[in-house]
């Protein structure tokens, strides 16, 4: 009954689209016409906020973050995994937006920052390299999940986390599907780089 519950609130607190709440309250209406059409932090840069972009980051990263600690907390740290794990599935799919949601690295990353520090210190590194070297958001976030589970297992996580945190990397990939083919056309774009430009 624990990891019911953690599910069903967790799903239900991932799936407040705070990208589209915050780009509204602005006075800049539905983030999903501009760019991409993501609700996520990186759409939200594009109206040329930094600080609305911030906002939703941060946002973004407490709901799956607070769903780990309340459920762990509460019931256990499997229980919190399971919260965060669902937080990071309604960012994604959120049940108010028809499920149509954003990408959930901000999500994910929180819930690593919470729930497993191993997997956390693996990922990180990896997507601050990536980013610093190629400005490339996307492909440093995938290479990032990659590594995250193979990371973890490596520095002795538990076989639940373990196996979580596998699965969430797949999604992540499901997720950024879109991003991978313009990363193989060579066409994926960078940050900095001219519009138009790859």
């Amino acid at each position: 009954m624990s990891f019911i519950f953690a599910a069903l609130i967790g799903y239900l607190a991932g799936s407040i689209p705070f990208g589209l709440v915050v780009t509204r309250l602005a006075g800049l209406g539905d983030i999903r016409e501009i760019g991409s059409g993501n609700i996520g932090a990186t759409n939200v840069l594009r109206t040329g906020r930094k600080d609305l972009a911030l906002a939703t980051l941060l946002l973004d990263g407490l709901k799956a973050g607070l769903a780990v600690l309340v459920f762990s907390m509460l019931f256990d740290r499997q229980a919190g995994l399971i919260a965060g794990a669902f937080a990071f599935l309604g960012h994604c799919y959120p049940v108010w937006l028809k499920f149509k949601g954003g990408k959930g690295v901000a999500t994910y990353a929180a819930l690593l920052a919470v729930a497993s520090w191993k997997a956390f210190i693996v990922g990180l590194p990896i997507w601050i390299g990536i980013f610093l070297l190629t400005r490339i958001s996307s492909l440093a976030a995938l290479l990032a999940a990659g590594c995250v589970p193979i990371g973890a297992f490596l520095l002795g996580e538990t076989e639940f986390a373990v196996i979580l945190l596998f699965i969430l990397s797949i999604l992540v990939f499901w997720t950024h599907r879109a991003n991978i083919g313009r990363l193989l056309k060579g066409v994926e774009p960078r940050f900095g780089a001219p519009k138009g430009k790859p």
